[in-house]
């Protein structure tokens, strides 16, 4: 655990939202952290690939990151104005998706579910 790796994961455990590694990157840097860009890219796929973190790519396809509180599988609400990310269990989406893969013969099935949309916030502002 080096000292980089601790302010990357003190940062994100600070936000509520998705965060791309460039914004994470600037937040780092407003608090006085030392840490290049490129060091912050490669611990969040280090802390990607350790399932530390959720991955997924925003509407314009950027990959955005955030420390999740649950740690299972789990899908999101997101909001493509504000950013607002709402985790969500889904039981019979779980057993459609395993139906479907079984329907076809597929096995070791995953997947990943993320639904944009207008938060209730940003709808009534607009």
């Amino acid at each position: 655990m080096t000292k980089q790796r601790l302010a990357v994961s003190r940062t994100l455990d600070s936000l509520k939202d998705f965060v791309s590694a460039q914004e994470l990157y600037r937040l780092m840097h407003e608090r006085g952290e030392s840490v290049s860009l490129a060091t912050v890219y490669r611990i969040l796929q280090s802390m990607s690939d350790d399932q530390l973190v959720d991955v997924l790519r925003s509407g314009d396809g950027e990959a955005v990151y955030r420390r999740c509180a649950i740690e299972h599988h789990h899908h999101h609400l997101l909001c493509r104005n504000c950013g607002k990310a709402v985790e969500i269990e889904a039981p019979a989406f779980e057993q459609w998706a395993l139906g479907i893969a079984d329907e076809h013969g597929f096995t070791q099935v995953a997947h990943t579910v993320e639904i944009f949309g207008w938060c209730r916030e940003c709808s009534a502002a607009s």
